[in-house]
């Protein structure tokens, strides 16, 4: 019942955040990305502040010393929302992500992705969508950003694999970009269809960057999808035991 009540705070809270950042965030569109971003940003970190007031949800980052100096493509494990809040402000890098179009009509939260220039697909559009990550993709990558991809295309769940896209492997082998492999456990407190949050601490685990160079798109793919899915019994069997949360009586 607590976790419930709770959760509810959660979500009461966030749901006013949103708007309260979105508003300034599109009233600076045109304004350099550098400011629409570090607003963007503001969002996470006030939503992660309050994720750990009212739920005791934390989180810890693992290899972070694996982070190249230079604009990569992020290929990460998506077990939750909770990454696509947490990204922003655990890589010290300015960030474009690849998403479902769809979400760009969603009120504030949509719209301020649209003022982000997030990479917007439409999944079922097959070679046009994986033309538009590489154009699209390649020229972010050359202006700073790093290009964030959940190759999975969707959350998945605890103990799950979902097949693994080739879009952010193409993309890294065209631009010869590095790739960034994440494998994480998010899915073990704020699961995929649950609107519950279980206190904790999420763990965040960073990879050797991959060279794209001498690997071809499925190769390249192939091995990051190894190196994620290796990761996942050890992160997936012993999460971090939770500490209580403070109340937020």
């Amino acid at each position: 019942m607590l976790t419930a009540v709770r959760s509810i705070l959660f979500y009461l809270g966030m749901g006013t955040l949103t708007p309260l950042f979105a508003l300034p965030l599109l009233a600076s569109r045109p304004l350099p990305f550098a400011v629409r971003e570090s607003i963007a940003r503001g969002w996470c970190l006030a939503v992660l502040a309050w994720l750990r007031f009212t739920c005791g949800l934390r989180h810890r980052v693992e290899g972070l010393e694996n982070l190249p100096d230079h604009p990569a493509v992020i290929l990460s494990k998506h077990q939750s929302a909770w990454e696509t809040i947490a990204f922003r402000t655990l890589f010290p890098a300015h960030l474009s992500w690849v998403l479902k179009k769809d979400l760009f009509r969603i009120p504030f939260f949509g719209w301020s992705l649209l003022a982000l220039e997030e990479i917007g697909i439409d999944r079922a559009s097959g070679r046009e969508a994986l033309r538009q990550v590489e154009e699209k993709g390649t020229a972010h990558l050359r202006s700073g950003r790093w290009v964030v991809v959940f190759p999975e295309g969707t959350r998945v769940a605890v103990g799950e694999t979902g097949k693994y896209a080739q879009g952010g492997a193409r993309l890294a082998v065209a631009a010869g970009a590095p790739v960034v492999p994440v494998a994480l456990n998010s899915g073990s407190f704020w699961g995929r269809e649950s609107w519950r949050k279980r206190p904790g601490t999420i763990t965040v685990r960073i990879g050797p960057a991959f060279d794209p160079e001498g690997y071809s798109a499925a190769g390249l793919n192939r091995a990051v999808r190894d190196w994620i899915e290796a990761q996942m019994p050890e992160l997936e069997e012993r999460p971090e035991p939770a500490r209580e949360p403070v109340s937020p009586a």
